[in-house]
């Protein structure tokens, strides 16, 4: 949709032509004044389900109830509780269900990930990865190669954009991909850019990495529940992500592992072993000789946080029922009116805003830079009632979610920034 207008009543026409409104209304929006904010931070903690607290209320019940025979005898018996989860995540990141396990903390899954997939030689030894990626990631991969004894400055090949750009040239990721063929052990890439919003050409990203024998893995984190993920048709090899950001299973929540089922069957993968991977059917037998699940279970280490995972559930239920595909087609045209009232706002104070995230290749984020301004104009937005995302030095970051943002919030962005600049 292409002709926008700038006014509230136009916003809250496209609100009542949102067959997704109504779930608005399932979330706790935070308040400013008696108002609801506008709440654009879905891309670092997503908002709070009202089924939420009943979810957990739940659980808490059955502890009351039955203490440890809550495993067998809760409404949802904990010792399977994880498995009531992996049909719907596995939809969510398009994977079967074998490929997918809800376990840990997202930097802890990749370090077990990369247990088995980084399996450096002496002549394959490279991890390819962007320049700038999220700290944690950034971490995880120099500990990954310090800890088989090789430099960080020879064996990390770090992507950036070109000088003046933002975006990072697919082109050049291809090249460095050809370029070290021979010594390239590991692509590890965020699917979605956290800075700049930009999504990753996943799937080329793989056929590239393949091709030269490379393993390819992603991190998830900005990408589930966020983008229309293939990850099964896609062939990659592993992936994790969090569910506290788009899929608002709340602060610290538990995470998400794939492994593509061609890896399943392989018994000399290396891996860190744990209990609750050992095979299900003689788990409690507790023999010496650990007997790995056949599926992506084997990379789990211990049984299930259940409180967590019910407060993913209560979001879990809500993405199951209206599925990626209508998530995604909201999204589209949610970002392209904040790109539109952005464009407005340029034609009254002078091309002051940049947007950085490509227009072909981007999520629910959208980043922008405000020439001139400092985090003065983040702080004021917070006190006019704006939640967004500072990013040093002058980028702010919107991520307007389809689950529970409205085309009015962004109208309403729109005006309250126009009148801070």
């Amino acid at each position: 949709m292409t002709n926008f207008l700038n006014t509230l009543e136009f916003a809250k026409q496209l609100d009542n032509q949102d067959p997704l409104h109504s779930y608005r209304n399932k979330f706790y929006i935070p308040q400013h004044e008696g108002q609801d904010m506008v709440y654009f931070t879905g891309n670092s903690l997503g908002l709070q389900p009202k089924t939420t607290k009943d979810y957990l209320q739940q659980e808490l019940n059955d502890w009351a109830a039955y203490g440890v025979e809550g495993h067998f005898l809760a409404k949802n018996p904990w010792m399977s509780y994880h498995e009531i989860l992996t049909d719907k995540t596995a939809k969510i990141v398009g994977a079967l269900p074998s490929e997918v396990v809800v376990m840990n903390q997202l930097t802890v899954n990749l370090h077990l990930l990369m247990v088995s997939f980084y399996r450096p030689s002496k002549q394959r030894y490279k991890i390819l990865c962007e320049a700038k990626a999220f700290p944690s990631d950034q971490y995880a991969l120099q500990s990954q190669v310090k800890f088989h004894g090789y430099n960080i400055d020879e064996a990390l090949i770090e992507i950036a954009p070109r000088e003046g750009e933002y975006e990072v040239r697919h082109e050049d990721i291809f090249k460095a991909i050809e370029d070290n063929k021979d010594s390239l052990a590991l692509i590890m890439i965020g699917g979605v850019n956290y800075f700049s919003g930009q999504v990753f050409d996943m799937k080329a990203i793989v056929e590239a990495g393949h091709k030269v024998g490379a393993i390819v893995g992603f991190d998830l984190a900005h990408g589930a529940g966020n983008l229309k993920l293939q990850l099964h048709d896609w062939n990659v090899d592993f992936a994790a992500w969090c569910s506290y950001k788009y899929l608002n299973g709340g602060p610290g929540c538990v995470a998400g592992a794939f492994v593509h089922e061609k890896h399943h069957k392989n018994t000399d993968m290396p891996l860190f072993a744990g209990w609750w991977g050992h095979d299900k059917a003689t788990r409690f037998k507790m023999d010496r000789e650990f007997v790995p699940i056949q599926s992506v279970e084997r990379w789990q280490l211990s049984n299930a946080p259940i409180l967590s995972m019910a407060a993913y559930k209560a979001s879990l239920d809500m993405f199951d029922e209206v599925g990626m595909d209508k998530l995604n087609e909201k999204s589209k045209v949610l970002t392209a009116y904040l790109e539109f009232i952005v464009g407005e706002i340029n034609k009254q104070k002078n091309n002051c805003l940049e947007i950085i995230t490509p227009k072909e290749n981007r999520g629910c984020q959208i980043s922008i830079v405000a020439h001139g301004q400092g985090k003065a104009l983040y702080n004021k937005l917070i006190e006019n009632g704006v939640i967004p995302d500072w990013r040093e030095p002058n980028v702010i970051r919107c991520a307007p979610v389809p689950m529970y943002n409205s085309f009015e919030d962004i109208y309403r962005f729109g005006e309250i920034l126009l009148k801070l600049l």
